[in-house]
């Protein structure tokens, strides 16, 4: 992939207030014009963004519709009703369930948790799901990271005799199911201050809701913000605001004293005894928990995340690592498949879009492929295979296009859809497959930007090795938890070397490990370029280049730092 370079530089008022700033934090001007950047610019402001206070946690009750859900939960209790907490099968529907079961059975006994299986019930609430609850004497359903669309099946629930409960994220349509209280924040008629919780986001409110109702420390909540850092790192919602305090004190959490389940599936990636980052969440923990819903059935990551035994918690975590495998062989065959037929479609080259169907990819990993052509193709992806006369399929979006309103726009060849700016599901029926292809590339070519459809990488400070010390490196950690809406830092350094020591490495010689020096310092730099391994022979051909990078812990050096690069090109040609 051709990236191409974003930098602004400071203006001198910013370089001056960025001086000003670092003076009065005690941190270098370099750290100082981030936080300008991120619109951080006071030294209040800094001091709240480096230290998240759970104490400035948004009043739950400002929540619409919350004053009713605590209502019908007490009522319930008061009532011995028995209460199904029911979630959706991905990692923030799974930690959700387990966030609000664990919290609510230290008070109530009658409470039972319910996963949908996605190749027999599909996405979100099923009628099947509905008569389990009524057959096992349910009366209230809390649902979670889902329900929001339900319309059909809670006016079947409802007429069973069982009340719902949503707390949901996804973005609703103007009517609504008809459930006792709708916890969403992207409800036009909400004034909740914050719009970006994640599913298991809500579900904390409203156990902090509960809990305050009924006079409970909110110390009791401490223990299960593990759940709302994952769900937060792997629902890729932006940390900011109210996120950032919940990862924060998640991550906090996560290390200190994880879940026995979490902590199970910690020890079977090998993270114990590090600090873990919401990047171990992305690509370690969160593919564990949802590997077990795309492979077989997500109850068994509630199970394994609920579960009081550590050693049953083990045993459990292992058969989910096999999941995960399992799920990583068929994600690398669809995948290859997929980027065969994107090769074959001349069509598609000059599209801004692709939409991609095949009979028999399976169901529970097509949002991946559509995440890996994403990044590959870098234009919005839509995936689909067959699920007897019906098509159901994930969209993934590139950064500044939002899918869900291009999805939205054939919603008339729907029958179900759901999602968000940067990732959604759909159903329809198989005849109609092709017809969407066409007019959903229609709406993206009308309205994706040219920047959108290029990998861009947007350059935070261009800076020298002498200025990457140990303390700018140990106050680069106080600005994590990184992700959306706060990404970690990427600096770029011109005119470097290679000092002569570095070499290609990797199973199929893929990586390039670099040791470095730049114009203007001695120092020498280690670095990792993944996949890069292409620019080998010019950076051994003693020329110069410019290198953009990430500065990391080495893992292999404790106390020492690493450059992750993530792009490489020769001097001249910037």
């Amino acid at each position: 992939m051709q990236f191409k370079w974003n930098y602004i530089p400071p203006t001198e008022t910013q370089d001056n207030a960025a001086k000003d700033l670092g003076e009065k934090l005690g941190i270098s001007t370099i750290l100082a014009s981030l936080l300008i950047r991120r619109g951080i610019t006071t030294e209040s402001a800094a001091k709240r963004f480096f230290r998240p206070q759970l104490a400035d946690l948004i009043n739950p009750f400002l929540m619409k519709d919350m004053d009713a859900a605590v209502d019908r939960l007490n009522d319930a209790m008061g009532h011995k009703e028995r209460i199904l907490v029911y979630g959706d099968y991905d990692v923030d529907g799974c930690t959700a369930v387990a966030l609000v079961y664990k919290f609510l059975r230290q008070f109530y006994s009658n409470i039972d948790y319910y996963i949908p299986d996605r190749y027999d019930e599909g996405y979100g609430v099923s009628k099947k799901g509905i008569d389990f609850a009524k057959e096992t004497g349910v009366k209230l359903i809390i649902i979670l990271d889902c329900g929001i669309k339900a319309i059909e099946e809670i006016t079947y629930a409802k007429e069973q005799g069982i009340d719902f409960i949503i707390c949901d994220h996804h973005v609703p349509d103007e009517e609504m199911p008809p459930a006792v209280a709708i916890l969403n924040p992207k409800r036009p008629d909400d004034t909740y201050p914050f719009k970006n919780l994640c599913g298991c986001g809500v579900g904390f409110k409203f156990m902090q809701a509960f809990a305050k109702n009924n006079n409970i420390p909110f110390s009791r909540l401490v223990p299960l913000l593990d759940f709302c850092a994952v769900s937060i790192a792997a629902d890729l919602v932006p940390v900011v605001d109210e996120n950032r305090i919940l990862a924060f004190h998640g991550l906090k959490q996560l290390n200190q004293n994880p879940s026995l389940g979490l902590k199970a599936i910690i020890d079977i990636c090998g993270l114990n005894g590090r600090e873990l980052s919401m990047s171990d969440i992305i690509f370690k923990i969160g593919p564990r928990i949802n590997a077990s819903g795309r492979m077989e059935n997500g109850k068994k990551s509630v199970d394994l995340l609920v579960e009081r035994e550590y050693s049953l918690a083990f045993d459990q975590a292992k058969h989910i690592d096999e999941y995960n495998e399992q799920r990583k062989d068929v994600d690398r065959q669809m995948t290859e498949e997929a980027n065969q037929i994107v090769a074959r479609l001349e069509s598609q080259k000059h599209q801004s879009s692709i939409v991609l169907y095949d009979e028999h990819w399976k169901k529970g990993v097509i949002g991946i492929v559509a995440s890996r052509l994403t990044e590959i193709y870098f234009r919005p992806t839509v995936v689909l295979t067959r699920d007897e006369n019906l098509a159901t399929g994930s969209a993934r979006s590139v950064a500044g296009f939002d899918v869900y309103a291009a999805i939205k726009s054939c919603r008339d060849l729907l029958l179900n859809f759901g999602g968000h700016t940067y990732a959604a599901g759909l159903t329809m029926k198989w005849a109609d497959v092709k017809e969407f292809r066409k007019r959903f590339q229609a709406y993206v070519e009308q309205h994706i930007e040219p920047e959108q459809r290029e990998a861009i990488l947007d350059i935070d400070a261009v800076i020298d090795f002498k200025d990457i010390t140990k303390k700018l490196h140990t106050d680069l950690k106080r600005f994590a938890p990184f992700g959306p809406g706060n990404p970690k830092p990427l600096f770029c350094t011109l005119d470097v070397y290679d000092f002569g020591t570095s070499k290609v490495v990797g199973r199929e010689q893929e990586h390039i490990k670099l040791e470095l020096v730049d114009s203007k310092s001695n120092n020498v730099m280690n670095g990792i370029a993944f996949g890069q391994s292409a620019s080998a022979r010019y950076i051994k051909s003693k020329r110069s280049f410019d290198i953009a990078y990430t500065i990391e812990d080495n893992v292999f050096k404790r106390g020492s730092v690493q450059l992750q690069i993530e792009d490489i090109r020769p001097t001249e040609d910037c």
